[in-house]
């Protein structure tokens, strides 16, 4: 069965190795007969600063509610993203806290210390670029960026399973690498997975 799936690229540089992931993954999942849509974060117009928090919603721009269009119409989140500094790169963390708002992907209760996940039903992949190898980020710093998007962010509003796969070493990494790791997420876009 195919899927819909939107691919999410949250980096800010058009020449980034992670534009080449975003478009063999997009190639791979539409030879398998997928929907696929593509938000390019860094090309949105919108204030990344959530400035009021939870205590003002602040008006979403056109392009937000576009972006948001496409996460609800989706089966499937691909979230491609560099991790600078442990995290996620600004905009894309602006992205999130500017989207993932309560009463949208979901809803506090009442009295209560539990939360409705209004995004049940979708799944996700994140595919994450790294300057060390991804055994290195786990073993040593705890894997923060994934954490944070998998765990505090997609699993609680709602998205499973959230499945990762980390790159690296990118600013060693000669062609014949690169090549092999497009043509390994080519096979992920295949396989919708």
């Amino acid at each position: 069965m195919s899927k819909k799936i939107v691919i999410i690229n949250g980096h800010p540089n058009p020449n980034a190795f992670n534009f080449g992931i975003a478009a063999a993954y997009q190639e791979g999942a539409k030879l398998s007969g997928a929907e696929v849509r593509e938000i390019t974060i860094a090309n949105l117009k919108f204030d990344p600063n959530l400035k009021f928090g939870y205590q003002k919603r602040m008006e979403l721009e056109p392009d937000l509610l576009h972006a948001w269009e496409d996460i609800k119409w989706a089966d499937h989140l691909v979230w491609v993203h560099p991790v600078w500094w442990g995290g996620l790169p600004a905009i894309t963390k602006g992205f999130i806290d500017r989207l993932f708002l309560p009463g949208m992907a979901f809803s506090y209760r009442e009295n209560s210390v539990f939360w409705n996940k209004l995004l049940n039903g979708k799944t996700a992949r994140i595919i994450t670029t790294l300057d060390q190898p991804g055994w290195y980020y786990w073993l040593f710093f705890g894997k923060p960026s994934i954490n944070q998007l998998k765990k505090s962010t997609l699993q609680f509003c709602g998205i499973s399973p959230v499945k990762t796969t980390p790159l690296g070493i990118i600013k060693t990494a000669n062609a014949n690498q690169r090549e092999k790791w497009l043509h390994k997420i080519n096979r992920l876009g295949k396989r919708q997975a």
